[in-house]
Parts: structure tokens; sequence; C-alpha cells
């Protein structure tokens, strides 16, 4: 499901059965594999500013101006790739190859459409590997982009939440998916395991919405029932039980095997990836650093290319580390980062170009079967708590200064107030990005604030 896409997409409907299309309507032209490749690589290279303006380009070249297939029908197969897992723009490039030549028009639409954000991602990691610990001026410009990733964050929460727990039909608040979104956001705070929350939240809605209530209800109740015995039994859970552990160490294949998880849990976009990844990169695994890890999400966001390719940039620096470089990106054998960074991509768009070779006819029928289409609304419900928790944390980390949290430098007044002027500046870019970001609406806004973010970190946080 798209971040932004109830903003300037139409959205359907995904519960109902609809109507099939005539035949006559699609107008495809005829095409080669090699103009395949070339007309979606360009879609690949005008790939600015995130997911809605991906996903309108591809409807105004491909639906209203050449009238490949209809609107009423693009809107369909839009909400299917919405209730999907994976990058929309991505799956959508795969359908429209789909249509022009099978199959393999799928893949190749779809790999084409990623190689310019692909490569750019991979040449900013290796500059980031050589200068974004050491140099002053790298420093101050990622210092300053941590608020602005936190701030997208929260709009993010907003934006998802507003597609998920809404009403498809009445658009009016659905209470069921509003409390499934909190208790999402509570499991988060006691530690209580992603896979379990998702899998409690998606079952125990779409058995609500057969007429079970009671049952459903009291699976939601069971999971805290045991959570309650076990806490008694063993303690408090420490932050590593929300993840699952399939990357302790950076080796290659746990590094694809990220990948893979990530990109199947990509209910909601890239924000969806990133609370898993962080638990199992960041806080269970260590060979990421959080500074490091969110400065890669921050490139991301400056590229032609879907938000969760910052997930190459921490395949990039998981290879280097299993080389012997270090948890901020420094040292380390490029050629295992190249490595790490092509396996991790692999992985995360195994789903989506995995669609494409099902193919779409397939996917429609499932995801309009309604009791699917619930459990995947509860999941997504499940997926805003989950988000709004781990937003918190990187808000209060991007917030606080490193020398404020720095022991040693206790009662150094100097210091302490270098911190509460980084703090205070910090906050500062947060507000006013979330202002930027609320009353102001223009083309590849991410791209824009990202760069200007960048370059008014040179004059706040250089030192």
């Amino acid at each position: 499901m798209a971040t932004d896409s109830a903003e300037t997409v139409s959205h359907q409907n995904t519960v109902l059965v609809l109507e099939e299309e005539p035949k006559d309507e699609y107008k495809v032209p005829d095409l080669s594999l090699w103009q395949v490749f070339t007309l979606f690589l360009s879609f690949g290279l005008r790939a600015w500013g995130g997911a809605v303006p991906q996903i309108v380009l591809l409807k105004d070249e491909l639906v209203v101006q050449q009238k490949w297939i209809s609107i009423k029908h693009f809107n369909r197969v839009y909400a299917v790739y919405q209730v999907l897992p994976g990058p929309e723009a991505a799956e959508l490039c795969c359908y429209f190859g789909y249509l022009a030549r099978g199959r393999i028009g799928g893949l190749i639409a779809g790999v084409a459409f990623l190689i310019p954000g692909f490569f750019s991602i991979m040449l900013f990691s290796w500059i980031y590997s050589l200068f974004g610990n050491t140099n002053k001026y790298f420093n101050a410009t990622f210092r300053a982009l941590q608020p602005l990733v936190a701030a997208m964050f929260i709009r993010a929460v907003h934006k998802i939440g507003v597609d998920a727990i809404y009403d498809h039909e009445t658009k009016q608040l659905n209470p069921n998916l509003f409390v499934i979104s909190v208790l999402s956001a509570l499991n988060s705070a006691l530690h209580i395991n992603l896979f379990i929350t998702l899998a409690v939240f998606g079952l125990s809605f779409a058995i609500h919405e057969r007429g079970f209530k009671w049952l459903g209800f009291a699976i939601v109740v069971a999971q805290y029932i045991v959570y309650g015995v076990l806490v008694g039994l063993y303690g408090f859970p420490s932050e590593n039980s929300l993840s699952v552990g399939v990357s302790p160490t950076p080796t290659p294949w746990s590094i694809f095997l990220l990948g893979l998880v990530s990109g199947a849990l990509s209910f909601g976009g890239a924000y969806t990836t990133i609370p898993f990844i962080l638990q199992e990169a960041v806080v269970r695994g260590g060979w990421i650093t959080q500074q490091t890890f969110l400065d890669g999400v921050a490139l991301a966001n400056a590229l032609p290319a879907p938000t969760v390719i910052f997930s190459t940039f921490v395949g990039f620096v998981g290879g280097k580390v299993y080389s012997g470089g270090s948890p901020n990106g420094s040292g380390g054998d490029v050629g295992y980062g190249l490595l790490g960074g092509v396996l991790m991509t692999i992985g995360m768009f195994f789903a989506p170009f995995s669609f494409a070779v099902i193919g779409h006819p397939v996917l429609d029928k499932l995801t309009h079967t309604k009791w699917v289409a619930r459990f995947f609304d509860g999941i997504t419900a499940s997926v805003v708590g989950v988000i709004a928790a781990t937003s918190l944390d990187i808000t209060r980390g991007a917030l606080t200064s490193p020398i404020s949290t720095n022991s040693n430098l206790a009662g150094n007044v100097e210091a302490e107030l270098a911190a509460v002027n980084t703090n205070s500046l910090s906050t500062f870019i947060l507000g006013l990005t979330l202002y930027t970001m609320y009353n102001f609406k223009f083309p590849n806004q991410s791209l824009v604030l990202v760069v200007c973010v960048a370059i008014g970190g040179q004059f706040l946080f250089k030192s």
C-alpha cells in the first residue's frame, strides 16, 4: 500500500469483486523486449520524489496519454498492488511490461525501472564509506538529515494510517482497525515479536469480519495472556525479541534472507520495511549503526528510485562489515560491499518480480477474495502501529545530540551548551520539515527537502 496514494491516485475498494473489463480496452503497442527495457528505463530515470510521483508518471503516460488500459482498469490494477507487499511503482512497471511482452516483459520492465536508482545508491554507498564518517562536511549534512528522516516517518504514519484505518466504502474511521494500530504500537513497547503482532491482528480481524467476533477478540486476548505468563517465568523480554534473527551477522546468505523477508513484509511501502531491518541489522545484529542506517534512508529519498532502495545501502554496509569493515560504513572490502548490496536488492524485490511471473489475473482473483482482503487489512493497520512506535524511537535519537548522551562530558559547560544548541537546531529542522510537508505541495517534495536540508546542514552543524 502506497504511503501517499490516497492523495493523488484513485483508491478502489479492494474487497469488492469487480466486473470483468472488456477485452478491447487493451491498446498496448507491439514492443520488442529492447523497447520495453528502454521505455521503463526512462521511467526509472525520472522516478524522483517517492511513490506518488512515480505512480502518477506511469498513469499519465501509459494510461491517460497512450491509453494502454482504461483509467478504470488502472484503478483496479493499482488496488491489487496496494494490497500486496512491495513498492507499487515497481509492481506497476512489471504489470505493464507483462501486458507488452508477457512474463519476461514484466521482469525486464521491473529491472529497467530499478537500474537508475540501484546504481545511484551503490555509488553513494561507496562515497559514503569513504568520507561519511571522517569528513566534517559530510557529518554536518547527515546530522541535519536525521531530523528530516524523523519528520518523514511521522508523516508516513499519518498517510498510511489514513488509508489503513478508514473504511474504504464509508470513508469513516473503522474503530476496530484503529484499536489494532494502537495495540500494535503497544506490542512494540512490550517487545512482542513483529511477526507475532502482524499474524495475530491480521488473523483476528479477518475472523472478526467473517462474523466470529468473539473468536477474533479471544485471539487478541490470548496473546497477552501468553505474554504475561512468559514474563512471569522469564522476565521482561529484551528489545531483541522484536526481531527474529534472520541476519545476526552479515554473511552473504543472511543479507539476502533479510532482504527477502523484509520485501515480503512491505505492506505500506518502504516505511514498513524500515522497522524490521532496523531491528534485525541495528538492534539485534549490531552490524550497522542507527546513524548510518538513517543516513541510508535519507540518501534513498534523494534518488530516482523507490524509497525501499535504502535496503541496498544497508546491504552494502553489511558486506563491508562481513569483510572486516566498521558498522559505520568505513573499512572493509568494496567488492563484498557491492555483493551485499546486490544480494539485498534481489531479496527485497523478489516478491514484486514474483508477482510479474505469477501474472496479474491470478493476483487479481486472490486479492478480491473477501477473507484474504480483510486479513491484509488487519496486517496493514497493525503495520501503522509498528511504524508509529519506531518513529518515536527515531525521533528521540534524531533530536538527541551524541554530546548530550556522553557521560564523560558531564559538567563540561561548553559541551553541554553545544548539545543544547544542536538539539534545538534538530528540533527546528523537524518542525520546519513537518510544516512544509503539511502545508505546501510541490513536485519532487522529498528530493527538494533533502537537498535543502543537506545544504542547510553546512551552515548549522559544521564545526
